[in-house]
């Protein structure tokens, strides 16, 4: 853990970004004082993994869920530095919310790039994903008063335990 940490902890130095634990795939709570040593802190898909990002590793939290519970969203504004919206309607129906409450949010894109063969149920821009929004999906949105003056910024990727050429490519 620690070498890889080490790993991470250069690439955010020698670059600018920001490394998060995507806790849904590693929430090891217990070994996170030295995780946190060297990220800059978690993404979480809900509100439990949110509140153990805050409190059990600190820095910053990063929030997407594919929908959001209404009777949670104030919750998970308490615990969330940024959160991802999945459509044009949760940014109208929580966008006010978020910047009212000095956070930030994104809208994830499905960028329509699939850059790998088989397994395309867990493929965000396989054919019938519903994670993100399309260009078309987005023009429409736009055209039908999505103001994107509230969006901080767009959130896409491609699938985990690719290089950095495939994430290249969805970017194109």
């Amino acid at each position: 853990l620690r070498r890889n940490g080490e790993i991470l902890l250069g690439v955010q130095q020698r670059t600018g970004c920001k490394i998060l634990l995507a806790q849904k795939a590693f929430s090891m709570y217990s070994v996170y004082p030295l995780i946190r040593q060297y990220l800059s802190g978690t993404a979480a898909s809900g509100l439990y993994e949110a509140r153990l990002g805050k409190t059990e590793f600190g820095g910053e939290t990063h929030v997407f869920s594919a929908a959001y519970r209404p009777d949670e969203f104030d919750e998970i504004l308490n615990y969330a530095d940024h959160i991802v919206f999945n459509t044009p309607g949760q940014a109208l129906k929580y966008g006010e919310k978020v910047k009212k409450a000095g956070k930030q949010a994104g809208l994830r894109l499905n960028p329509e790039c699939s850059t790998q063969e088989g397994h395309e149920i867990y493929d965000p821009c396989g054919a019938g994903s519903r994670l993100g929004i399309t260009r078309a999906e987005l023009d429409r949105a736009i055209a039908n008063g999505l103001d994107l003056s509230q969006i901080d910024g767009f959130h896409f990727h491609t699938l985990c335990e690719q290089n950095s050429d495939d994430l290249e490519k969805t970017l194109d």
